[in-house]
């Protein structure tokens, strides 16, 4: 698998002008843009556009070394000890740590030979752009068996964001086979899987064509922390690690998140204040008419031919939530965080549902 990626040869990587204002991807938490057209002080704004848990896990005294001198190699070795365990990692597959997954996918298309990639949408746009942005031949299909016989690469979410889009365990690992009898590998990115380790392959992972992103900050709500994981073969991973060079992970970070992903009690917790959270966001949804049409327990995805007015009406009491502007119908709620949170996206969503 490792021969289908590029390693040190500057000429094989094309490189790419900057994206103008224009034409770069906007996701959620951008509060600038619409803090322009809307007004209102920043602190005002309640942001509900992210996918992120809204209640962190707290964060811990760290000792004055963890800033002032460069990560061990050990302390590395100690967070992918945890990692390994909280994802329950197969031992037959290797897992390395980046500066958050957004490396990772901006990475591994710039490493692989030019080829044919689908991406199964819609989902996190990042995807697209970044394969595509590389040279790649970029294929948008909205189910895999739309797959066309000559991709040699496929990603998709697991559990998809923004629908909540989920698939079999069998039919990823038999897509994953045919992918490899092309030299092709199945990527699957699994940001969002915290909520749902059941879907999750990592404990099945094999020396095969598959790799997983994993994502902390969503779940672990610290998404500032830059954070995330690449799992996969380990002849694959040893020459990531190379690329992603030493030191790339912060000593605060090498610290918050070992002791995170090894507090099984707060997990525990976390999983099921998301699932109450997710339940309830529903019944507001649903209470002021907004047909749900997929989610997580850390976001819900709602459909209306009415979403824009409601998205400026939110906006306009200083609540943002997740537009997509292929499917203006559709807008993403994130979860709120306090009781006044609560009560405020609730009395915002009567006045609109009022009109």
């Amino acid at each position: 698998m490792t021969g289908q990626f590029y390693g040190d040869d500057d000429e094989m990587i094309p490189t790419f002008p900057r994206e103008s204002e224009k034409t770069r991807q906007f996701h959620g938490g951008d509060l600038g843009h619409v803090q322009a057209k809307f007004g209102h002080d920043l602190s005002e704004w309640l942001d509900l556009s992210t996918g992120i848990n809204p209640v962190p896990y707290p964060l811990p005294p760290l000792a004055e070394d963890h800033w002032r001198r460069l990560p061990g190699f050990e302390n590395e070795a100690r967070l992918i000890k945890a990692a390994r365990q909280y994802y329950d990692l197969s031992g037959k597959a290797d897992i390395c740590a980046f500066p958050g997954t957004q490396a990772a996918i901006q990475m591994l298309p710039r490493l692989t030979p030019l080829t044919e990639v689908a991406i199964l949408t819609p989902t996190y746009n990042e995807h697209v752009a970044c394969w595509r942005r590389a040279g790649h031949r970029v294929r948008e299909v909205d189910d895999i068996s739309a797959i066309p016989d000559t991709t040699t690469i496929v990603i998709l979410v697991h559990p998809n964001n923004p629908d909540g889009r989920t698939y079999n365990r069998s039919t990823l690992r038999d897509l994953a086979r045919t992918l490899t009898s092309r030299n092709g590998c199945l990527i699957i990115d699994e940001a969002f899987s915290d909520v749902m380790p059941e879907l999750s392959l990592m404990p099945e992972l094999l020396d095969d064509g598959i790799l997983i992103l994993k994502s902390f900050g969503k779940f672990f709500g610290l998404a500032g922390l830059r954070l995330g994981f690449l799992a996969g073969p380990p002849d694959f991973i040893r020459v990531i690690q190379q690329e992603v060079g030493p030191w790339a992970i912060s000593g605060v970070a090498l610290e918050i998140g070992t002791q995170a992903l090894s507090d099984t009690t707060w997990i525990a917790s976390a999983r099921n204040q998301l699932e109450k959270a997710s339940r309830r966001l529903s019944a507001l949804l649903g209470a002021a008419n907004l047909k749900i049409i997929g989610g997580t327990d850390l976001f819900c995805l709602t459909e209306s031919p009415h979403s824009p007015s409601l998205f400026q009406h939110l906006c306009e009491g200083a609540i943002l939530v997740r537009t997509f502007p292929d499917h203006p119908e559709r807008l993403r709620f994130g979860l709120p965080r306090t009781e006044t949170d609560w009560v405020r996206l609730e009395g915002r969503l009567n006045s609109w549902a009022k009109r």
